[in-house]
């Protein structure tokens, strides 16, 4: 694994703009950057990424179903009583699940190290599945990379074919998000476009248009009844929502299902060490509060259950301490586990995030920053494969 200089393009920002990546720049700052790429063997990507990924995705399902059968369980990782009930009828019904995906720590040596599982509401699926591509074909035509350069990206393709698994062709599938969150609603008109590339008839409805008819079936603004629902919006937060009470009994599809709120929750990431303690891909993990949790000394990460992007985790390292921006979450627990260095190279720290859709490995995505703490703006940089 190495970073490479490469030079972006002189008109990338135009380029950018005309396919639709209008959230290129977050926050008035630089968010996508060509200027350095990672460059990766082929053995990294299938033995060091590729099969950890589809390893641990088979074992965040066994937690499911375990947890779902255990109000113990439900109750240390903190779901709320109704979000309980639902979550564990939609495993029986086998509500089939999109994507995810898995955050590594990862230098190209040694095992990946699960940092943590975006299960429910992954965003930067774009910038993955399209733009980064867009960006190979681009650098090979002008004679940058070699012709026989390559990606770990098969996310574009893979989503299609998951949409015509789950959905009878012609089916309407209504796709909400915050309307007015340029990323959020971009994301969403990508995985529209997806969807009718798949034969499916896609309807975006912003989450808070959202109505409820006299059957307490859920409705978009023209009175059509939601019957299967995409949602770039959290379980935790939706079950917050005025309309949480008709969840159960709107008769909607949701994707993600009810059951990935299980796992887009770091409390399963000390359940995950409990019954797989000493796997080689996972960090010693535990509950705050846990005297285990000593034996990590000074070297640990502090995460609450539900936060995003780097928000209200603590990090300490010997005699440093870093801390993530404030956010307020950490009302429902936190967990403490152990600190894995993220790869440096010319001092930007990178994460790497690995996509699942099915049971399949799909694709990576780069995100590094100056800081060790990954945040909303942290930058996202394309890859290529060449042994």
């Amino acid at each position: 694994m190495r970073r490479i200089a490469i030079g972006e393009r002189p008109d990338w920002r135009e380029i950018a703009e005309g396919e639709g990546f209008t959230f290129h720049y977050l926050d008035g700052e630089q968010y996508w950057d060509e200027s350095a790429a990672y460059a990766f063997t082929m053995d990294e990507i299938e033995q060091g990424l590729e099969e950890p990924t589809e390893e641990l995705h088979q074992m965040c399902l066994a937690l499911v179903d375990e947890a779902v059968r255990s109000d113990e369980l439900m109750a240390r990782l903190a779901i709320p009583e109704p979000l309980r009930t639902f979550a564990a009828e939609s495993w029986r019904l086998k509500s089939p699940s999109l994507y995810g995906r898995f955050d590594f720590a990862y230098d190209g040596s040694g095992a990946a190290k699960l940092l943590e599982y975006n299960a429910d509401t992954p965003t930067s699926i774009y910038e993955t599945g399209y733009y980064q591509w867009s960006w190979l074909e681009a650098r090979i035509a002008d004679g940058t990379l070699p012709a026989d350069a390559d990606q770990f990206n098969s996310l574009h393709e893979k989503l299609i074919g998951r949409f015509r698994e789950i959905f009878i062709p012609r089916s309407v599938v209504h796709f909400a998000s915050l309307a007015d969150h340029v990323e959020d609603r971009q994301t969403v008109r990508y995985l529209e476009d997806l969807a009718g590339q798949a034969d499916i008839r896609p309807r975006f409805v912003g989450i808070d248009r959202i109505g409820i008819d006299r059957e307490g079936r859920f409705v978009d603004e023209e009175g059509l009844v939601l019957t299967a629902l995409f949602k770039l919006y959290p379980w935790e937060d939706l079950v917050r929502e005025p309309f949480a009470p008709h969840l159960m009994r709107s008769g909607t599809m949701f994707i993600e299902p009810p059951w990935k709120a299980i796992l887009s929750n770091k409390a399963m990431l000390p359940l995950l060490w409990e019954r797989h303690r000493g796997h080689p891909n996972l960090l010693p993990a535990f509950f705050d509060g846990d005297p285990a949790a000593a034996d990590l000394g000074n070297h640990h990460v502090r995460k609450p259950f539900f936060s995003r992007e780097g928000w209200d985790i603590e990090l300490v390292d010997g005699g440093e301490r870093l801390d993530g921006p404030k956010g307020g979450y950490g009302e429902e627990g936190h967990i403490i586990q152990g600190l894995a260095p993220l790869p440096c190279i010319d001092g930007n720290y990178a994460v790497l995030g690995s996509w699942i859709v099915g049971e399949a490995a799909a694709g990576l995505s780069v995100r590094e920053d100056k800081s060790r703490i990954t945040r909303n703006v942290s930058r996202f940089l394309p890859h290529f494969i060449m042994d």
